[in-house]
């Protein structure tokens, strides 16, 4: 017998059918429009709103319900300069000794290089912890499952509510970013999953002209 309380399900809305196509259809006219942001703004934005979404990734599907993610955000400007100082050693390495060539052509259309000014510029990086382990209160260990699918799927849920919210974000991961346990004092227990460079857009941003899959060739009905 399992030890685990239920409760009846009583928050589910049923939306009429027509509603429902209408309200899917929005959400990926919305969605359509999220872009990923390199030119970021200093422009502070409100606490409370990152807050939100934070919360709105903490309701994400897990693995056992481990909740294996932890959110390092970072505002402290000093913290920051830390970061891209740190970031940028391991681009210039990537770049200019590790990247096989095709990873460097594949980059090459969207102009990026070792230089990551956005991640002292924008308000906000988030970055991301996914827990190989729990530590409990008496200090042994509880073993988390799926947490590479459970950390991607809140990363997907804080970054639509990221978008949801009116703000632009980055998704970035230098390599190799065990520099960033030591700078955020994070345990051995986690590992750095991305950072999410969060803010509003420049005034001059500017993003590639660039296509996505259609449906038929992402998907197919069976």
């Amino acid at each position: 017998m399992s030890d685990m309380k239920y409760s009846q399900l009583i928050d589910y809305k049923e939306h009429p059918v027509e509603e429902m196509k209408q309200r899917a259809t929005d959400f990926y006219r919305d969605m359509k429009l999220r872009r990923s942001i390199r030119d970021f703004s200093d422009r502070p934005v409100p606490r409370e709103i990152i807050e939100d979404c934070l919360r709105a990734a903490g309701t994400s599907p897990s693995g056992a319900n481990m909740q294996p993610w932890f959110f390092s955000v970072v505002s402290d400007p000093e913290v920051k300069r830390r970061i891209r100082k740190a970031s940028e050693e391991k681009e210039c390495e990537f770049y200019k000794k590790r990247a096989p060539k095709k990873w460097l052509d594949a980059l090459k259309p969207l102009g990026t290089d070792a230089h990551k000014p956005f991640l002292e510029t924008a308000p906000y990086l988030i970055t991301i912890f996914s827990q190989r382990y729990g530590v409990l209160p008496d200090g042994n260990t509880k073993k988390h499952y799926y947490v590479t699918e459970s950390v991607g799927i809140a990363t997907g849920v804080l970054i639509t509510a990221i978008h949801n919210a009116g703000l632009v974000s980055l998704t970035y991961t230098p390599s190799p970013m065990n520099f960033l346990n030591k700078i955020l004092g994070r345990p051995v227990n986690e590992r750095p999953f991305l950072i999410l460079v969060v803010g509003y857009p420049a005034e001059h941003a500017a993003v590639p002209e660039i296509g996505r899959k259609s449906l038929t060739e992402i998907s197919e009905f069976i």
